[in-house]
């Protein structure tokens, strides 16, 4: 029978999602974990592949488990992973969907502050930047649903078949000092570092290192124009996974001194 989890981690003492050698990551604690509870191997597939050090305030993956589940499952399960891995929902499904494969959409936010500030060192990432133009940045960040392909904005392309993402929404939130802000984005997929190098050039924009023009002449040649570095992995969280099948809000929120009252859209 196979079951959906629907989950939520913080990320900073993880190398990303996916199993790899010799590091930690989520899926790897997760599978030990079920393991150590069903006393069978129970190989787990996740809805996306997030960075080291990225959080996921929603994140599901599927697993396949022959043997009848204690109702009681959900809370041992809490009660054994690491406090940074929390799991909400347990769900039974009909047929064979897949985590990723099937998601139609991921959504994802980024949040930067511009004033160091101790308690926000591991939810945010910390530019010690003043006057950024945020007028052009959101100009730059309006521009993004209308293009298609973003082989500039990704490394590697040539691993991928294409490069078309059907990038649905993007937006900039600010708060009234005007020290912190919010990029959102939602998206069917996303490229390898492909938001973290978005963000990288929207920062250049507002430093003027980076002309709109100069932007926009990414996203329809194709071409970088200027070197541009991937932003901190820090402050960056996969927010939201929707498939056609299943919806849910998330079950947690991210810190409320990040996602306040006081953010409001560009």
């Amino acid at each position: 029978m196979r079951y959906f989890f629907h989950i939520a981690y913080q990320g900073q003492h993880f190398s990303g999602w996916q199993k790899q050698p010799n590091v930690k990551s989520v899926q790897e604690v997760i599978e030990q974990t079920l393991f150590k509870i069903l006393k069978t191997p129970t190989p787990v597939f996740g809805c996306g592949r997030t960075d080291a050090h990225v959080h996921a305030s929603q994140f599901f993956f599927h697993a396949d488990i022959e043997q009848e589940l204690n109702l009681d499952l959900l809370y041992i399960l809490n009660k054994a992973l690491p406090y940074n891995i929390s799991v909400f929902d347990i769900i039974k499904m009909e047929g064979k969907p897949h985590a990723r494969f099937d998601a139609v959409q991921r959504r994802y936010d980024y949040f930067v502050h511009t004033r160091k500030d101790p308690f926000l060192s591991n939810q945010s990432s910390f530019y010690q930047l003043d006057n950024l133009d945020f007028e052009k940045m959101n100009t730059v960040v309006k521009l993004l649903p209308q293009y298609k392909d973003y082989r500039a904005f990704c490394t590697h392309p040539d691993k991928y078949e294409h490069t078309i993402c059907n990038v649905m929404d993007a937006r900039l939130y600010l708060n009234a000092k005007r020290d912190r802000f919010r990029f959102h984005i939602a998206s069917n997929r996303f490229l390898g570092k492909m938001i973290r190098i978005t963000m990288g050039k929207i920062l250049m924009v507002g430093k003027s290192e980076l002309s709109i023009d100069e932007f926009e002449s990414e996203l329809i040649n194709l071409k970088a124009t200027k070197l541009s570095l991937p932003a901190h992995p820090t402050g960056l969280y996969l927010s939201k996974v929707t498939y056609p099948y299943l919806n849910l809000e998330p079950a947690t929120e991210i810190i409320p001194v990040l996602q306040g009252a006081e953010w409001e859209l560009l």
